[in-house]
């Protein structure tokens, strides 16, 4: 069955950093498109970032574009999400979720596979 496993939230200062890694077991990540997502209190679920298996192309939502930066690192199987010169409005939970097709795509319904989440807060 397959895994995801997110790390690295935590309460940061805005204007600072997080990393969150997404470790996938049962898998190989670099198959499959993998997509980073947010989720906020009273909030839908948004795309965040993604990249494609295909041609290895990164994509952001234009909110964290610039600031955010998405990697894998397929010696340890994990993708991660780099984010700096965080904003108040970036605190969410951030989820991992793979797509069992090489393509990335905007929408959540065609991601196979999520984690379970960790939580980012950005407050003073």
């Amino acid at each position: 069955q397959v895994q995801l496993v997110e790390s690295g939230g935590g309460l940061v200062q805005p204007g600072g950093s997080l990393r969150l890694s997404c470790a996938a077991s049962e898998f190989t990540l670099d198959y499959y498109a993998i997509g980073w997502f947010r989720q906020a209190p009273g909030k839908e679920r948004e795309g965040v970032s993604c990249i494609s298996s295909s041609d290895g192309s990164t994509y952001y939502a234009d909110s964290v574009k610039g600031r955010f930066t998405m990697f894998r690192d397929n010696s340890k199987n994990t993708v991660y999400l780099q984010m700096d010169s965080l904003k108040p409005e970036d605190t969410a939970v951030y989820y991992c979720a793979v797509r069992l097709l090489t393509v990335c795509v905007a929408n959540t319904t065609e991601y196979d596979d999520w984690g379970r989440g960790t939580q980012v807060t950005v407050s003073s």
